[in-house]
């Protein structure tokens, strides 16, 4: 079966500089030492951090610079790359936007986020987006979520129906709900019988100390790799074995009642 290496980069965020961060993840790709076709794996919002109120003002007009950036990383190193996310300007809106890149540089697939955190005032400066995503990596079938919509297993219960088996999370998860964040995340992976790899930023920015803990869980839910709470780097295999043997064992989307729910 299929094998992917996923490399979790749990970096701090320099608050509202995306330059700064755009040469902390390059540096940080630098150290990864890096093999062709691995997939490596960024935090939210890792351009701008939660400086909502000055997006109008650093915000990334189009995504272009971020795709630029992601793609040029990608070709370098040929990886593949979930660009976190980034707050990508589309005329008066902004959007909570992830970018998966292939090695080629091309742009695979992109998603806005769905769920805006209240607590953090996001749904006051961002807009959501209203679609999934999804594209094929190693013949790994592929769809990224950002941070609160961990909260919602309806919505990756629909892209587990629509036939992913690894489910990607980039997140700024505050350290006074990093239980939550842990359960959660095996959770979304037991209850659809995938991998959820997941990764957390880690520091501070002026209202908030957020806690890292970025792991990677088993259709079983079992923890394949757990970090701490430093600037890191994580490396794991997966094998998409798991994911075939953990569904034909335990035949939940078979035996859904779809006629009920």
């Amino acid at each position: 079966m299929t094998k992917l290496s996923l490399v979790l980069l749990q970096l701090d965020v320099v608050f509202g500089d995306p330059k700064a961060n755009r040469q902390n993840v390059s540096e940080w790709f630098a150290k990864a030492n890096l093999q062709p076709n691995e997939f490596v794996l960024l935090p939210e919002l890792w351009d701008t951090g939660y400086d909502l109120t000055r997006l109008p003002e650093i915000a990334d007009r189009e995504g272009k610079t971020a795709q630029a950036f992601l793609a040029g990383l990608a070709k370098q190193y040929q990886v593949f790359i979930s660009g976190g996310s980034i707050a990508r300007q589309v005329a008066d809106k902004v959007f909570n936007t992830t970018y998966v890149v292939a090695p080629t540089g091309e742009i695979l697939t992109r998603y806005d986020k769905v769920h805006l955190f209240r607590l953090m005032e996001e749904e006051k400066f961002l807009h959501a987006g209203n679609q999934l995503a999804q594209t094929n990596i190693a013949d790994f079938s592929v769809a990224p979520f950002i941070c609160y919509d961990l909260r919602f297993p309806e919505w990756f219960r629909k892209s587990a129906n629509e036939g992913t088996d690894l489910l990607v999370l980039s997140a700024q998860w505050p350290t006074p709900r990093i239980a939550h964040w842990e359960k959660l995340v095996q959770a979304r992976a037991i209850e659809n019988q995938c991998f959820v790899a997941a990764v957390n930023r880690v520091g501070a920015d002026p209202n908030n100390q957020f806690g890292g803990h970025s792991l990677v869980v088993d259709p079983l839910g079992n923890s394949l790799l757990q970090l701490d709470d430093s600037e890191t780097i994580g490396r794991v295999t997966i094998s998409q074995d798991a994911v075939v043997k953990t569904r034909g064992q335990i035949p939940v989307f078979e035996d859904r009642r779809t006629e009920l729910y």
